[in-house]
C-alpha cells in the first residue's frame, strides 16, 4: 500500500474520476433519508430553496435533494462524470470548482458538499461558498463512513487499504471542520451522524471498489486486487449471495454568519 499523504486537492481531484464514472453512477452508496431531511430541515419552504451541490460527481446527492423540492445546481468539473448522470427535473448540471464555481453572489441558499469536500483546497473554496450564498446560508459536508465496528465492513477496509494505490483515510474528518470553523464567514459546526447500509452480489461490490480512485484498474495489482475480494466476499456473504456493507453516514452543517457580499 501506497503512503502517499500530499493533500488530495494536490492529486488530480478534476480528472482522476474520469474512468470511474459509469461505476461511481451505478454502484456508489446513496444516503440515508434522515441526513437529507436535516441538510434542508428549518429552512423554510423548499419549493423556493436554490442548493448548489458542489463535487456533485454524478449527482447522486444532487438527486436525493430534489426530490424534496429545491432546485439543485450541481456544479461537477469533470465532464464523465456529468455525463454519467441520470436526468433529473429539480436538478441542473454545470461546469465549476469548488474554488470557482461560477455561480453568481448571494445566490443560493445552501451549498451541499457529499463525498468530496476532502478534494477540496478548503481556504478558497470556504471563501467561494460564502461569496456564493446569501446570508443565513448554510453549508452541509456529508460523507459515508465504513461503520469499522460491522466485522465485515471491516474486514472490507482492510481489503481496500491492501491494495490502495495511497494511504485512504476514512472517516477523519477533523482538517475539513477545522477548515470551517477558522473561517470567520461561518458558525461553529454541528454533527449529525445516521446509519446506513448497502446490500450488494459479488459483481455489486468489485463495481463498488473500482469506483474508488485509489484502486488498481489494470495489471497484475488489479488481478490480485480480484482475487481478495472474491475471497472476502466468499467469507462474509449470505447464503443469497450478498453481503452488507454498513456505513455511518457522518454531517457536518454551518451556518453562515458573515454580511452580504
Amino acid at each position: 500500500m501506497a503512503t502517499n499523504v500530499l493533500p488530495l486537492h494536490t492529486l488530480n481531484p478534476l480528472g482522476r474520476f474520469s474512468d470511474r464514472a459509469q461505476d461511481y453512477a451505478r454502484y456508489r452508496p446513496r444516503y440515508p433519508e434522515g441526513a437529507i431531511a436535516a441538510i434542508l430541515a428549518d429552512l423554510g419552504d423548499l419549493q423556493s430553496l436554490v442548493v448548489a451541490d458542489i463535487g456533485a460527481g454524478t449527482g447522486i446527492s444532487s438527486r436525493l435533494l430534489g426530490d424534496l423540492g429545491p432546485r439543485v445546481i450541481a456544479v461537477e468539473p469533470n465532464a464523465a462524470m456529468r455525463e454519467a448522470a441520470a436526468p433529473h427535473p429539480q436538478v441542473s448540471f454545470q461546469t465549476g470548482t469548488a474554488e470557482q464555481t461560477g455561480l453568481a453572489d448571494n445566490s443560493v441558499h445552501m451549498v451541499t458538499c457529499c463525498q468530496s469536500f476532502h478534494w477540496f483546497n478548503a481556504p478558497p473554496a470556504l471563501a467561494e461558498f460564502d461569496r456564493i450564498l446569501c446570508p443565513g446560508g448554510r453549508i452541509a459536508l456529508l460523507w459515508n463512513d465504513w461503520n469499522l465496528s460491522d466485522p465485515a465492513t471491516g474486514a472490507y477496509r482492510q481489503t481496500i487499504q491492501a491494495a490502495a494505490t495511497r494511504t485512504v483515510n476514512h472517516s477523519d474528518h477533523s482538517q475539513s471542520i477545522k477548515a470551517i470553523e477558522q473561517h470567520a464567514g461561518f458558525s461553529p459546526v454541528h454533527h449529525l451522524s445516521f446509519a446506513y447500509g448497502q446490500t450488494l452480489t459479488l459483481p455489486e461490490v468489485v463495481g463498488r471498489s473500482l469506483s474508488s480512485s485509489y484502486i488498481p484498474k489494470e495489471g497484475r495489482a488489479h488481478m490480485q486486487f480480484l482475487d481478495t475480494i472474491a475471497a472476502w466476499h466468499k467469507t462474509w456473504a449470505a447464503a443469497d449471495g450478498t453481503v452488507n456493507l454498513k456505513y455511518v453516514t457522518n454531517l457536518y452543517l454551518s451556518e453562515k454568519v458573515s454580511a452580504a457580499v
